[in-house]
């Protein structure tokens, strides 16, 4: 796994009433501090990537639908430089996936309805400054092919 990114499996509680799943604490080894948190989406089919964040470190949880999520780790003094990870996150494997500043990150919601992405970010989003930093989803350097593979 590329160096600084961590996965925690997440316990879901159903009861006739419903489902509760706790996705991060404070008290949580994963835990490196609280920003803000957003919610995003993707359609079936679509790719949102590549993107990375100097200083903010993320930690994303698929609540609805089924997303591939991919990183590839650019970081010159890494020791997983050049390596890539895919995920597969949401309904059908609640996980919460902590991506360190510098690693390139992207998903695609992979199942039939649209998907979403709780993210709970350690930084508050900077509108004058923002800590955001794209490449695009298929013209890049990056070793890796957003089609499905089937087989």
């Amino acid at each position: 796994m590329i160096d600084g990114v961590r996965t925690k499996k997440l316990k879901v509680i159903p009861d006739e009433r419903g489902r509760l799943m706790e996705m991060l604490r404070s008290d949580d080894e994963l835990f490196c501090g609280f920003g803000q948190a957003y919610l995003t989406t993707a359609y079936p089919g679509v790719v949102k990537a590549w993107h990375y964040h100097r200083l903010q470190t993320d930690h994303f949880v698929v609540v609805r639908g089924m997303m591939k999520v991919v990183l590839y780790d650019d970081r010159e003094d890494s020791p997983t430089r050049g390596e890539v990870n895919e995920f597969f996150l949401g309904e059908h494997n609640p996980t919460l996936l902590r991506i360190p500043p510098m690693v390139l990150h992207g998903f695609k919601c992979i199942g039939t309805e649209e998907a979403m992405v709780i993210n709970l970010p350690d930084r508050v989003y900077n509108y004058q400054h923002p800590d955001e930093y794209r490449t695009d989803p298929h013209q890049n350097d990056i070793p890796y092919d957003w089609a499905r593979r089937d087989g």
